[in-house]
This record gives structure tokens, sequence and C-alpha cells, in this order.
């Protein structure tokens, strides 16, 4: 009897486990961007956007754009990323063969990187202390919500149901724990009167310049291997 219920135990985690099995995009991109409203209590006319980061990844290999904040059409640097490295990529970034970059460079962790996308493994601030939400509807998507208020801040965060995860994330932990993506975050600064939007968008495509670099590193590649 004993027997029969631990098989049975067994397979009724193997089910359950399915039911979550995460699947990895292989290939695409990310846009980070962030509307800041100042004096937010008096109205939302006064808004600064900012384009923070510009990503696109082929599996494992992510190149990061980040904009100029005063000229968003151009680029302030360029990195390559790979796991938890990040390589600044110079002038001759068309030329760039990536695979190559480590040996030639000291690698920076991204973690310590000050530009574009934050990394980080800090928790959500008072994450415990959060407060679940109804589902909403936002840009023909539906959310998971939940709050977080503090005598500071009140923040929302809004997160897409998927099993399909991306290389990168804005809180790898609280998509765990809601099986999903977090696409959005609302924080409003109650002392400086300050509501700040931080958007995660999903895109298949990849950005020019990184079509740029991909395709010449998959050409020097096939090369190598003729």
């Amino acid at each position: 009897m004993k027997i029969k219920l631990t098989r049975l135990s067994i397979a009724l985690m193997l089910i359950l486990s399915s039911c979550h099995q995460e699947i990895k995009s292989e290939k695409g991109g990310i846009d980070i961007i962030s509307n800041v409203y100042f004096n937010a209590s008096k109205g939302l006319d006064e808004m600064q956007s900012f384009h923070i980061s510009k990503i696109s990844y082929s599996e494992d290999d992510l190149i990061e754009i980040v904009p100029d904040r005063s000229f968003p059409e151009m680029s302030k640097q360029i990195y390559y990323i790979n796991d938890s490295l990040c390589y600044p990529i110079g002038s001759e970034r068309k030329t760039t063969i990536l695979s190559e970059i480590a040996l030639k460079q000291k690698p920076l962790l991204v973690w310590q990187k000050k530009e574009g996308a934050v990394f980080s493994k800090e928790w959500i601030p008072n994450y415990r202390n959060r407060r679940k939400l109804s589902d909403t509807i936002l840009f023909g998507k539906q959310y998971k919500r939940f709050e977080i208020n503090s005598p500071w801040n009140y923040t929302r965060f809004y997160i897409y149901p998927t099993d399909t995860i991306l290389p990168y994330s804005l809180y790898r932990h609280a998509e765990q724990d809601y099986h999903g993506r977090l696409e959005r975050i609302d924080s409003y600064n109650k002392k400086n009167d300050i509501f700040v939007t931080l958007q995660l968008i999903p895109r298949k495509s990849w950005d020019e310049s990184a079509r740029e670099l991909f395709e010449f590193n998959r050409f020097v590649t096939r090369t190598k291997n003729e």
C-alpha cells in the first residue's frame, strides 16, 4: 500500500511540474521604456519618456543597445551579454566576432552595469507584504496584479501569464511565483509626487544593429565550419 501511494505521489508531482514547464524563447527582442510624470497629483501633462534599453537575443547571446537620452535614435553604448558577463562593443560593432570578445576584453558582471537594463538578483522591496489585486486587461492582454503600499511609495505590478521565458526579466522571483512575465510596474512616489511607469515590451524581431551583428557572426561561424 505504501508503494502504491508513493508511486501515485510521484505521478502527481510529474503532472503538476509539466503544467508549469517553461519554454525558453530562442530569438527576439525586448524594449524597456519608462514614462515619468512630474507633479502627478495635479495631472499627467508634465511627462518625460525614456527608451532605457533595446535588447535583441539569439539563444544565450544578448546584444543590448542603450539609446542616448538626448537623441534616442542614436545609441550611447552597445553591450554583448552572455550569462552574467557583459562586454562593451566598440566602434567596429558591425564586424565584431562575439566568440572572440571574451579572449580580448575583461568582462564586467551584469550586476555592475550602470547603463541600460538593470540586472539584479535582489527581491522587490517589501515583496512579502504584497497584496493580490483582481486581474485586469491592459492593451488587449490580461494581467495578474499585486500591489505594495508603503509610507513612501505605492506600486502595482502587472504579470502576463505565460510559460515562455525571456533571457531578461525585471524580477525573476516574482515571475516564478506567478508563473508569468512581469511586463509593467507602476510606482507613485508620495513624497516627491512623481508617478513612474516601467514597461517591458517583448518583440519577435531583432533591432537592425543587432541583426547585422548576429548575421555577421553566423556567417563567420559557417565559414569556419566549412
